[in-house]
């Protein structure tokens, strides 16, 4: 079996493939990022997967994109992992989640393509090789209008007492909101940004509040003003494609501030899985 994995910090989306490109097999673990993991945590996260464990020996090709994949080191860190759970397989691939955005967005013609899920991320793509303009310093440098960016602006509107009262009541009877209990998760367990992630949740329960579009437009807007602003004359003359369930369900956000810009957005992808098993096996995008 071939194995096809796309992976960010809270999920990981795996199928399987036979040798006609047909899937076989489907499964979701929690998010695998060498960021934020470390081996011993990632070998974990796939032990605990029960379907992964009754099949791993049949696997003889993995193609892992990830989060957190972006250098020859964290790279590194991952086929050695999966070198130890995969002992059957005779090929590891490990790339960036950006190569499986830009597969699944592009299709080969010209874009900027950016990913907001629990982190966020963005590139141009040329036609034939992803540009990127920035390094990845995650979450608490970076990530504008990602999960965890967005239930961090939450979080500061309740506690600076911002958020409307309706709001405020609705989201002290779906969280705990207990200072002490909310330092504990951000600074000292483990996956931070993927906890803070959990509160944009309620953002998008509440998405036709004016209060809250106004917050993940704000969100988006700081995005477009760094992420983008590297890409900017680009942008101008091709579509903004964007991956992730957090771009997602804000198509109406960002599409409003695009235009603003100028801007015209094109693809919005809220899984790209489906589409990686029509990449060339062993060949890079």
């Amino acid at each position: 079996m071939i194995l096809i994995a796309d992976a960010g910090s809270t999920k990981c989306d795996w199928i399987g493939i036979n040798e006609q490109k047909e899937p076989i097999f489907k499964v979701r673990t929690r998010g695998i990022n060498p960021a934020i993991l470390s081996n011993k945590q990632i070998m974990e996260r796939l032990t605990e997967c029960h379907e992964l464990a009754e099949i791993k020996d049949t696997v003889t090709e993995v193609y892992f994109y990830g989060a957190g994949c972006g250098t020859v080191i964290s790279q590194t860190e991952v086929k050695a992992v999966f070198q130890l759970f995969f002992k059957k397989a005779t090929y590891l691939q490990v790339l960036e989640d950006l190569d499986a955005a830009v597969h699944a967005c592009t299709k080969d013609a010209p874009g900027i393509v950016s990913i907001l899920g629990t982190g966020s991320n963005c590139c141009y793509y040329d036609g034939e090789k992803i540009i990127t303009r920035m390094p990845t310093l995650g979450y608490t440098i970076m990530d504008d209008a990602s999960g965890n960016s967005m239930g961090k602006l939450l979080l500061r509107a309740y506690f600076f007492n911002q958020l409307p009262e309706h709001l405020k009541t609705k989201f002290e009877a779906e969280f705990d909101i207990d200072p002490g209990i909310i330092k504990e998760n951000l600074y000292k367990k483990p996956n931070a940004n993927a906890y803070l992630a959990t509160y944009a949740k309620f953002l998008f329960q509440h998405l036709e509040d004016p209060f809250v579009q106004e917050l993940i437009k704000s969100a988006i807007e700081s995005f477009v003003d760094t992420h983008i602003n590297l890409y900017l004359e680009e942008a101008k003359k091709y579509p903004l494609h964007f991956v992730g369930s957090i771009a997602y369900f804000s198509q109406k956000q960002i599409n409003e501030v695009l235009n603003k810009h100028n801007m015209k957005a094109g693809k919005f992808v809220r899984r790209p899985i489906d589409e990686l098993i029509h990449i060339p096996l062993r060949v890079n995008i």
